[in-house]
């Protein structure tokens, strides 16, 4: 018996709530409870995905983020409480969550950090992380050892005194490649997280990237608008991002050339959903956020997305909650988009068969019929799966090299 067999009825399960925040992100706690839970019905059984937002304390001051160290923080500092995040993980797991990304602010400021990996990967969720790289030496064996798989590191321009200077930490670029070289070692691999803006040059990037040691680069879209959630990965007054529709679509269209010469992990459908969306057009593949993809932030609150007006509640509910799947193209976070690029059309096979399994031929028909479904499947079928078995081929060569080199004693 597998997930076809979900349970069809109300089960009794035991309801433990933890920390709630309100809306200035201020933690209470409140009682425990048990009480009946209506399950829902039946959830597609492909695995989802969470970002984890550990604190709100930066030690970077960039200029497009608002968790700059020289901001206003959006109320006091905030730290993800161990013993609250480890006993929130089996209700993750219940979710289908098996791929998690840690992140802040800084989330190597975060005294726990690596405890926090080492749950998460204890509980079956491969981990990741992102990093503005400058703790990155200290921290990465230690990482490792916890179980890290992923790796991202922020990089802002093909220039590294450029770089350095958005990021107000001298000499910066040296740590990130060390720890880089440190990660190459427990076979980490490590992507750069990209910021479209007025600092990069596209064509002069690649080189910049393969000297740091990045085995490939993801982009992500900058936000000029205040989020309403207590994510404050925007920027209303940078100039860097100030750009118009445009420039912005010129910034795109390099990243589609950069991506003969260079590993770019945006997929190229995703690229041209964002360019629809710039472009006021109709977009094709909805977001999954709130379905297959979740944001949790330190006080423990689960969001359908960072960009969302409200948490959908306290993780600790998680159980309760329905999946959000009403069609939304609000924002253009790269976050979401990728994956949503990625697992649309994999989301609407699951959901066809599920439905034949019902013996409901028009869901299942209705399912494959949507908008987008073919592209997202045309992006992982000539993308992604290729990609991950030449990654795969790479590692394996690896491990052969190293079990085969000569002894050195």
């Amino acid at each position: 018996m597998g997930w076809l067999d979900c349970p069809l009825a109300s089960v009794q399960v035991s309801v433990e709530r933890g920390r709630r925040s309100d809306a200035r992100g201020n933690g209470c706690l409140v009682q425990s409870s048990r009480r009946s839970v209506a399950r829902p019905v039946e959830r597609n059984p492909l695995p989802a995905i969470c970002d984890v937002s550990v604190t709100n304390v930066c030690n970077a001051a960039c200029d497009f983020c608002g968790f700059a160290r020289d901001k206003n923080l959006a109320g006091p500092r905030r730290y993800i409480d161990p013993a609250e995040f480890s006993r929130a993980l089996p209700i993750l797991r219940r979710r289908r969550i098996r791929y998690m990304t840690f992140q802040g602010g800084e989330p190597l400021v975060h005294p726990d950090i690596v405890a926090l990996v080492q749950a998460a990967a204890k509980a079956g969720i491969e981990c990741g992380l992102i990093t503005n790289g400058w703790f990155l030496p200290e921290h990465i064996e230690a990482l490792a050892a916890a179980g890290l798989k992923r790796l991202l590191v922020s990089i802002d321009s093909d220039s590294m005194p450029k770089h350095d200077a958005n990021r107000g930490l001298s000499g910066l670029h040296r740590r990130i490649a060390e720890g880089i070289a440190r990660a190459r070692t427990f076979g980490i691999p490590t992507s750069a997280s990209v910021t479209v803006s007025r600092l990069v040059d596209y064509e002069a990037l690649p080189e910049t990237l393969e000297r740091l040691g990045f085995h490939a680069v993801t982009f992500s879209y900058p936000n000029r608008e205040a989020f309403p959630s207590n994510s404050l990965v925007y920027s209303e007054h940078s100039a860097l991002i100030d750009q118009q529709p445009d420039e912005l679509l010129e910034a795109l269209a390099a990243i589609r050339r950069m991506k003969k010469r260079f590993r770019v992990l945006n997929p190229a459908v995703s690229l041209d959903e964002v360019a629809r969306s710039i472009r006021g057009e109709q977009q094709l593949i909805p977001c999954i956020g709130g379905h297959k993809y979740f944001y949790l932030d330190w006080n423990l609150d689960i969001w359908r997305c960072e960009a969302w007006n409200q948490p959908m509640g306290s993780v600790f509910d998680l159980d309760d909650f329905p999946d959000q799947r009403d069609e939304c193209h609000a924002c253009r976070m790269a976050c979401y988009r990728h994956a949503s690029a990625l697992m649309h059309g994999a989301i609407a096979v699951t959901d066809s068969a599920q439905a034949l399994v019902h013996g409901d031929l028009p869901r299942a028909i209705r399912s494959l019929w949507q908008r987008g479904v073919a592209d997202s499947i045309w992006a992982l079928a000539a993308e992604h799966y290729p990609r991950l078995a030449l990654s795969s081929q790479k590692r394996r060569a690896g491990q052969y090299a190293a079990a085969t080199q000569p002894s050195q004693e």
